[in-house]
């Protein structure tokens, strides 16, 4: 897509100059055929049809709003998450697209990814997305058996799934899909022979995490009821090494302590949020990173609820909930968080410039005595095989 025009262009790889996280445009669309008993993303069912021409002006104003805060800016990937947007017409993803070149540069090659979920998959509305600009999809299977399918709440079974990876390895350039794992009653030995499955499929992507009771959820009350068993400690992190080893064998190592990639073909828009880059939120419940005329870094996070999102932005052009400042200190917990889930580790020269300070040697030392984390040459670090399984507490102890 070229700047300004939306005309679609060949699509090239597009990698920021070195130390250059780039700048994504996040676009929420919240709304789902069924809510899922795991997720508690900002997702919404609605039983009468949603306007979608509404949305669609609602979020050419933010994204005008947004790009006024962050001028200068040249897009390197856009991501189209949810909730469902498959659910979106294609000519609403056309129309969004087209907002987001009409108010920033956005990179000949930029990535350009959307969120489907194989129940929503049609090859015309397929068609019409890659049509609008899209040129990596992210399916969200999660399965490859129809009784955890059913157990997840999804709304596909594995034929269904099977249809639309084969639809989208023939429509768009790139492909990537969602697999969860350490769910209830599952098996090192069931897991590897499932995920071996999923390689098989595969094109270049694959994202795979653990299964996490999360509160306010189905699955949190069933868990806390007793009538939800998860793996343990020591068997999640069986499967987790599993992952890891079978991944590696078959050319898709971890970059991120959750996703896979063949080199190269990593998730350009991720990499921008976990080597602390900035990047625009947009929709109900969106959260970016922009810097402010204060020359700080503001964390903004939008309205969660759809209609009261709508209303803000159609009276003040956001939907804006929460715009904080962040300091050295708060940038640089931030900083760790995101960049210590990467392979790649974190980049210290970079810290050091954005917050002012260097990691505390004794705590390093204990770390490193730990086996926990590992320095990479001079500027940078990262977490160790060992580390990854405890990162929470690594990364406590860093801050």
């Amino acid at each position: 897509m070229n700047a300004h025009t939306g005309k679609l262009t060949a699509i090239r790889p597009f990698t920021p100059p070195a130390g250059d996280p780039g700048f994504g445009v996040y676009v929420h669309w919240p709304f789902c055929a069924a809510k899922c008993p795991y997720c508690d993303f900002n997702s919404h069912v609605r039983h009468q049809p949603v306007d979608q021409k509404r949305y669609v002006a609602a979020f050419a104003r933010e994204i005008a709003e947004m790009a006024r805060r962050s001028p200068g800016q040249r897009v390197t990937s856009i991501f189209l998450g949810g909730g469902t947007p498959s659910l979106m017409e294609p000519g609403t993803v056309a129309a969004i697209l087209e907002a987001v070149a009409a108010n920033w540069t956005v990179e000949d090659g930029a990535e350009i990814t959307l969120e489907a979920n194989p129940s929503s998959v049609e090859a015309e509305r397929f068609r019409g997305y890659r049509a609008a600009g899209v040129n990596r999809v992210s399916l969200g299977v999660q399965a490859l058996n129809d009784p955890d399918l059913r157990r997840l709440g999804r709304l596909h079974d594995v034929d269904q799934a099977l249809g639309a990876i084969r639809l989208a390895r023939e429509i768009f350039p790139r492909l990537s899909f969602d697999l969860i794992y350490a769910r209830p009653d599952q098996t090192v030995e069931a897991w590897e022979t499932e995920l071996s499955r999923a390689m098989d499929l595969a094109a270049d992507h694959l994202s795979l995490y653990q299964l996490t009771i999360e509160e306010g959820t189905a699955f949190y009350a069933l868990h806390k009821a007793g009538k939800l068993v998860v793996p343990d400690g020591d068997l999640s992190a069986d499967l987790y090494e599993a992952t890891q080893r079978l991944t590696a064998a078959r050319g898709l190592p971890a970059y991120e302590i959750s996703n896979h990639a063949v080199p190269g073909a990593e998730s350009r828009h991720n990499l921008t949020y976990w080597r602390y880059g900035l990047y625009a939120g947009i929709g109900p419940g969106a959260h970016g990173r922009l810097e402010g005329a204060d020359g700080l870094r503001h964390a903004l996070s939008n309205e969660k609820h759809p209609e009261t999102w709508l209303k803000m932005v159609e009276d003040w052009d956001a939907g804006i909930a929460d715009d904080e400042p962040l300091g050295p200190s708060e940038q640089a917990d931030e900083m760790l968080l995101m960049g210590l889930r990467l392979v790649e580790g974190l980049d210290l020269k970079r810290w050091r410039s954005l917050t002012g300070r260097d990691v505390d040697p004794v705590v390093e030392a204990d770390l490193k005595r730990h086996g926990m984390i590992e320095r990479l040459g001079r500027d940078r670090i990262r977490a160790t095989p060992a580390g990854m399984l405890v990162l929470d507490a690594v990364v406590a102890d860093l801050a």
